[in-house]
């Protein structure tokens, strides 16, 4: 794992006397990482591919050793931020039988799930305590759908661990359901380019976070993969349809990292840069600088980059839908205007690496705000805040949004800090550089 980072049991977060004047570059995407790797590794190449900007964080570094383990050659150059692919035969599975561990890894759970049925044997995928928690059997019932798969729950109730056996990714149809996790289609279109036949996936129902599939079919696209989609959540997939194969593919920063970079200039004021994610990025998370501006800042549009100018807030209500994993980072925001905030439609993030929804609000009540809990979202009224000590639930996204809000609290503590390894190993590094 990442061992340049050491973290303290809990960090008290100094606050910020002036306003921010800060440029911070974010790491990869994590998301288009992942995304990059299994795409990558499926794919023939006679010459090395080289990964450039990768995010090196726990997700991607367990979806690198899982794909080790089932026999791609794969060669992380983490202090330069590549990830290299050797000459490789792809669309195939190297390994007839593996045993993988995905610790707290959602992402690789469900992409690896839908990679083994290129394979042609027995394959089992297990992961945290956390992870056993979270809902796998939406897309083992779609993947079940493709002749020679048999996908099943170990101990038959809709959770990992996971086997896996399959005869090769025939394609055909399938359908399914969407509304906890839209990483399970995301999974079957990565993999769908390299089944036998045409493979078509028609989502059952809304569709949630659905930026992360318009990634995905992005990223194909890329790839030189047409996805051909017909009406609402209806995608097609031709069989090997891999158009080309980049020598050298370029990860964007990542937009969901830089939501608290933006956040911090919203609360504390001043101007916060963050170089690299702009109005072409390709992930949904971008656009959290519009609630920004909905509640007052001025986000400015530059080529490269968004520049977010602070000023007096406002609450909205927002439904959060399509960029939920910034649900958290809009809470903290929330706390410092001067109307109440609702955000809604994110009941999905409940299933995340905790019940963020019943995380947030118990944590903002600690500070003293006002929270009304609903099943889908929250309503926060900001009240006088004070000092407490934060439990992050070993989830990455509490630590980094609550952290935003001791920059004008004194006395909040983060337990737990290094839960940030997940996605953000140097947070709090780059944490510091709003202070000057």
């Amino acid at each position: 794992m990442n061992d340049r980072y050491i973290y303290p049991d809990q960090l008290e977060i100094r606050t910020l006397d002036r306003p921010v004047n800060a440029t911070i570059r974010v790491p990869g995407s994590k998301s288009i990482t992942n995304r990059a790797l299994v795409l990558a590794a499926l794919t023939d190449m006679d010459v090395p591919m080289t990964i450039r900007g990768a995010s090196q964080c726990e997700d991607t570094e367990v979806m690198v050793r899982c794909l080790q383990t089932l026999g791609f050659s794969v060669e992380p150059d983490w202090t330069n931020n590549n990830i290299v692919f050797p000459f490789q035969e792809g669309a195939r599975v190297p390994a007839a039988s593996a045993d993988l561990h995905v610790a707290d890894s959602g992402t690789t759970m469900r992409f690896l799930c839908a990679l083994v049925c290129a394979g042609i044997g027995r394959y089992r995928i297990d992961g945290s305590m956390r992870m056993r928690q979270r809902p796998i059997q939406d897309l083992l019932d779609a993947l079940n759908q493709i002749s020679g798969v048999r996908a099943r729950c170990e101990r038959d109730n809709g959770f990992p661990p996971v086997t896996i056996e399959s005869s090769g990714l025939r394609g055909g149809r399938v359908s399914i359901k969407a509304d906890v996790s839209s990483q399970f289609t995301s999974a079957i279109l990565l993999v769908a380019a390299f089944s036998e036949v045409d493979l078509t996936v028609e989502v059952q129902g809304a569709s949630v976070s659905q930026p992360f599939i318009d990634m995905t079919v992005a990223m194909l696209a890329q790839w030189g993969v047409h996805v051909r989609q017909v009406g609402v959540g209806q995608y097609t997939v031709a069989s090997e349809d891999i158009g080309h194969n980049p020598m050298t593919y370029f990860v964007e920063p990542d937009a969901s990292a830089a939501s608290y970079v933006w956040a911090a200039a919203a609360i504390v004021g001043g101007r916060t840069h963050v170089p690299g994610v702009t109005t072409d990025s390709i992930q949904g998370d971008a656009q959290f600088t519009q609630l920004l501006e909905k509640m007052g800042c001025e986000a400015e549009i530059k080529s490269s980059e968004f520049v977010i100018h602070g000023a007096p807030l406002h609450g909205i209500t927002a439904d959060m839908n399509a960029i939920s994993d910034t649900v958290p980072t809009l809470a903290a925001v929330a706390c410092f205007a001067d109307s109440p905030t609702t955000i809604r439609n994110v009941a999905h993030i409940r299933h995340k690496e905790c019940d963020r929804i019943s995380a947030l609000c118990t944590e903002l009540r600690k500070l003293g705000v006002e929270v009304e809990e609903y099943t889908d979202g929250l309503n926060i009224t900001p009240r006088p805040m004070h000092g407490a000590e934060i439990e992050t639930y070993n989830d990455h996204r509490i630590a980094m949004s609550m952290a935003l809000i001791g920059l004008k609290v004194p006395g909040v503590i983060i337990k737990n800090p290094g839960c940030v390894a997940k996605t953000y190993p140097g947070y709090w590094d780059d944490f510091q550089k709003l202070y000057g």
